[in-house]
């Protein structure tokens, strides 16, 4: 065999697939820096909550926290610039189909498949899992941890597009419903009511109509060129650095709100926050698609939903293995070790399921563009060998 011929079988992350010439590159490269920084936080409270002294190393919590607040609203935006075009192309029922199959399809495999291990190590654990927790990704996903992004994405994607086509309801009372939500999301924090799943819906449906009310403007080359730049992005860090200080203040000092004090108690400073937080982030995007760097942000970014799926998996057995079989027990080496696992493994797990036709682990529709670019690239080695 020559030895280009070993070339799509090295592609272990399928980045030739992803970083083929398309438009829009920025969202790959946002949605890469926002599940970075979700990873991060996620490792932290694992191994705080698993009893590890994080006290001699304060700026793990301070980064954190800094970092904290604009990173799950980003993805809600993002979804929601993308929902008119997709609309337009597929119309309602295509859309909520690809909904069910990229979004609820995911949320109910692999949050079974965690709630499914915590039931089985619970005499370990002490975990309060039950089987009510099945029920719970979808009437009440803050009790079953992380999985309550997708259940209010899928949520708020099926009512604000219903209210889109069937009611014909504008931008303009979509963003006014948004903030009518937000406002009783905020009282229900506020006062610290119980909801379920339409805390979150309420919460972030504003965040999806933004996305969806500034989608001509970013969906734009025109625009994408014109705010490329420099004089955008450094007067927004400044504003950020400032705000983002207050901020992290105003959390670190939250009481038993932790680091959700501001966004659960001062929401509209939370609002203002957060949306500096995800301008400067699709600013930053647009410099990196301009300059054409950090390329792994873009292949990170295409796999950030099955990294979400799989990363509390996949720490817990990362932080089982380095510290009770390897006996690492340096504070930063393991956070290192396990952040990074926690993005790289859930990659790499989703290429090797694709290459074995278990594709059905995140999808029920098989994906064939991804089979189809194989192909036609196995085709193209072998007109190139003759």
């Amino acid at each position: 065999m020559k030895p280009n011929n070993l070339i799509p079988k090295l592609d272990v992350f399928n980045s030739k697939f992803i970083l083929r010439d398309k438009r829009f590159l920025w969202l790959d490269y946002d949605k890469g820096i926002s599940i970075i920084l979700v990873a991060y936080g996620h490792c932290f409270f694992m191994l705080f909550d698993h009893g590890i002294n994080m006290a001699p190393y304060p700026y793990f919590n301070y980064i954190g926290t800094f970092l904290y607040g604009f990173r799950m609203p980003l993805f809600f935006i993002v979804s929601g610039i993308l929902i008119s075009n997709s609309l337009r192309k597929r119309g309602l029922p295509a859309y909520l189909l690809n909904r069910v199959n990229n979004i609820l399809y995911p949320l109910l495999v692999w949050g079974g498949i965690q709630i499914s291990l915590a039931l089985l190590s619970a005499r370990y654990t002490n975990s309060d899992i039950t089987m009510a927790s099945y029920l719970n990704l979808i009437i009440n996903p803050r009790q079953t941890g992380h999985f309550w992004y997708l259940n209010a994405l899928f949520f708020i994607g099926v009512i604000y597009s219903l209210l889109k086509t069937k009611l014909k309801v504008s931008i303009g009372i979509q963003l006014v419903i948004g903030f009518v939500f937000f406002s009783i999301a905020g009282y229900i924090n506020m006062h610290d009511l119980q909801a379920g799943l339409l805390t979150d819906i309420c919460q972030f449906y504003l965040f999806f109509a933004i996305g969806d009310a500034i989608s001509n403007i970013f969906l734009n080359e025109r625009f994408v060129h014109r705010y490329t730049s420099w004089k955008v992005f450094l007067p927004l860090l400044l504003l950020f650095l400032v705000i983002q200080y207050k901020f992290t203040e105003l959390n670190l000092h939250g009481g038993k709100d932790g680091i959700n004090y501001v966004e659960h108690k001062l929401p509209w400073f939370y609002l203002f926050e957060a949306l500096i937080g995800c301008s400067l982030s699709v600013s930053l995007s647009f410099l990196l698609q301009k300059y054409k760097v950090l390329s792994f942000l873009r292949v990170i970014g295409y796999h950030s939903l099955y990294i979400y799926c799989m990363q509390i998996i996949v720490m817990n057995i990362m932080r089982i293995v380095l510290i009770s079989i390897l006996k690492i027990s340096f504070v930063p080496l393991l956070f290192g070790l396990i952040w990074t696992s926690g993005i790289v493994i859930p990659m790499l797990f989703y290429n090797v399921c694709l290459r074995l036709n278990a594709w059905w682990l995140f999808t029920f529709n098989k994906p064939h563009d991804h089979y189809d670019y194989i192909k036609q690239s196995r085709l193209d080695l072998q007109i190139s060998d003759r």
